[in-house]
């Protein structure tokens, strides 16, 4: 069961001959230096965790940089939500907190869409063959309704769902699934309440919608440590991603917000803050301490 998948419409960047950083991004490549120690490195995949099963490169800031990722641009900056079906007053409050974080966690204005139905026919719906689940698919999400409906003025467009995904015959259910360079995503709530508290449901929820933001920024999954960029096979192995990026991921969010490290900190500490989620607050409280050290 695969539960992120990137839409490989560029070949990967992780290649020989990567020309290295420019010098501006000197100040930026120092920064993230500072932390490092922050993060736990990727060890052994555990069973059914999703590198046990995706052979995966990863992806440096450089090799980032030299994919000619998409990044957003003057009159195509924002960040746009579009949910898919009905959602109860609680998960429409989930909705808001989740574009909340987005716009602090990319530094981009995030804009909500009308609300449009996802209609059942044949060719993008399925029932799952072990719980007998409604399951809509990914791709003719993506293809038919998130493309032909994107603004001119969207650096991204996601679109939130209650129901089911799964992405082809082979998998058992996605939890979401983005291309990489034509600005569309979508991510599903359904499966991500099991078994857990309302705290760590959001945790999910954030962790998940800007893993697949990421990608519509051409951002690859992270193989080097415990990132929010990570692939997750299952909801044990999300629980076990930080709700931050990596050192390399986060240089390649500042590069494409054109923010600097200690900016997108604050922004970070304030949303933790206003939404009470302590520890995370301090864990980017003590990373900014990190970087405001001996400058």
């Amino acid at each position: 069961m695969f539960a992120c998948t990137g839409v490989p419409d560029r070949s990967a960047s992780n290649m020989s001959g990567v020309p290295e950083v420019k010098k501006e991004h000197s100040d930026l490549r120092a920064s993230i230096k500072k932390i490092e120690p922050f993060f736990q490195p990727m060890g052994k995949p555990e069973a059914y965790d999703w590198l046990g099963s995706h052979n995966e490169p990863g992806q440096t800031f450089n090799e980032y940089l030299a994919s000619n990722p998409s990044k957003p641009e003057k009159n195509r900056d924002a960040i746009y939500i579009l949910p898919l079906g009905t959602f109860s007053s609680e998960q429409r409050k989930l909705i808001q907190t989740t574009s909340e974080f987005l716009e602090a966690f990319f530094d981009l204005p995030v804009k909500h869409m009308k609300a449009r139905s996802l209609p059942a026919i044949p060719s993008n719906s399925r029932r799952n063959r072990f719980t007998g689940k409604r399951q809509f698919k990914t791709g003719h999400i993506l293809e038919e309704i998130l493309a032909p409906a994107l603004p001119k003025d969207a650096a991204a467009l996601i679109a939130l769902t209650r129901e089911d995904l799964y992405s082809d015959d082979s998998t058992n259910y996605v939890f979401g699934q983005a291309s990489f360079n034509k600005g569309v995503g979508v991510w599903s709530l359904d499966r991500l309440d099991d078994n857990t508290s309302s705290s760590n449901y959001l945790l999910r929820i954030l962790k998940i919608a800007a893993h697949e933001t990421g990608h519509m920024f051409s951002l690859r999954h992270c193989t080097k440590y415990e990132c929010l960029m990570s692939g997750t096979n299952h909801l044990g192995e999300t629980d076990r991603r930080p709700l931050d990026a990596c050192p390399e991921c986060t240089a390649k969010i500042c590069w494409l917000s054109e923010i600097s490290l200690t900016e997108h900190y604050r922004r970070l500490i304030a949303f933790c803050r206003k939404v009470g989620l302590d520890n995370e607050g301090s864990d980017f409280e003590a990373k900014l301490k990190a970087l405001e050290a001996n400058n």
